[in-house]
């Protein structure tokens, strides 16, 4: 009988990165974001799983600097990232958009072209067995988004819509370990917001006992994360954005405070 089903392992790399395994019922896997070599290699050996592709998120080297060296020592001849990144993604083998698919055994991955971080940033929602999970990189975060390196407010905005899209209990696997500073900036902007409250508490928690705090589930982020509530009547108030302005210009101005905010 086949088996089905896959597993989602966080590895921490550099400073405050995660790279995933994203490994099959037999074993395969895919990288995202291989952020460093050394960490995903012990990652690999300790799940017993064989990496068989890597799929970049977007171009910034803390997400693709073990691109090629992992390619290199575990013989992948597959590294995935979005069509208008060749050139910039090390060891880009194959260029994808909106639609397209990759996958690993039974595990497949539907693209998301999700530019604003940068302009080539992608997500890979993959869905088996009942489980669902985003690997969204530094677009949407957990309780945040991303800087605006690449893209303008717009276009932030609507990708983070087209990742509303996706079913509630999918589950949020971002670029980085920012979550307690982004509930932070949640709790600044809405203070009454219980579910804010409860999710600090919550990653608070796994924190303390040296576990990520990511992988929250969709339904959760559209309760506590400030950049997908710019709708919010007490985050506009909190900073004086008026009440007939525009989701795009609700969303800029709280971006702006994102970036002025200092816990």
């Amino acid at each position: 009988m086949r088996r089905t089903g896959m597993r989602v392992v966080p590895v921490e790399c550099l400073a405050d990165n995660y790279a995933y395994l994203v490994i099959s019922a037999h074993g395969e896997a895919a990288i995202v974001d291989a952020s460093e070599a050394a960490p995903v290699r012990d990652a690999l050996r300790r799940e017993g799983a064989r990496a068989r592709a890597i799929w970049s998120t977007h171009h910034h080297w803390d997400h693709v600097g073990a691109n090629e060296e992992l390619a290199r020592t575990l013989s992948l001849d597959q590294i995935v990232g979005h069509v208008s990144d060749r050139g910039r993604l090390p060891g880009q083998t194959h260029g994808v958009d909106t639609g397209d698919r990759v996958s690993i055994d039974d595990v497949v991955a539907e693209c998301m072209h999700i530019p604003g971080h940068t302009l080539g940033a992608v997500a890979y929602f993959v869905e088996l067995s009942g489980e669902r999970a985003v690997f969204t990189g530094d677009t949407l975060f957990c309780g945040g988004c991303g800087r605006l390196f690449e893209g303008s407010p717009a276009q932030m905005h609507a990708s983070l819509g087209r990742l509303l899209a996706l079913p509630d209990d999918t589950r949020v696997y971002c670029g980085h370990e920012y979550t307690m500073g982004n509930l932070r900036f949640a709790a600044h902007v809405e203070p009454s917001n219980a579910d804010v409250s409860r999710a600090m508490h919550d990653a608070a928690q796994l924190r303390g006992t040296g576990k990520p705090a990511v992988g929250t589930p969709l339904a959760q982020e559209r309760r506590t994360n400030p950049f997908l509530r710019a709708d919010s009547r007490e985050i506009r108030a909190t900073l004086g954005i008026p009440a007939d302005a525009d989701d795009v210009t609700a969303f800029a101005a709280i971006r702006a405070a994102k970036d002025a905010f200092r816990a």
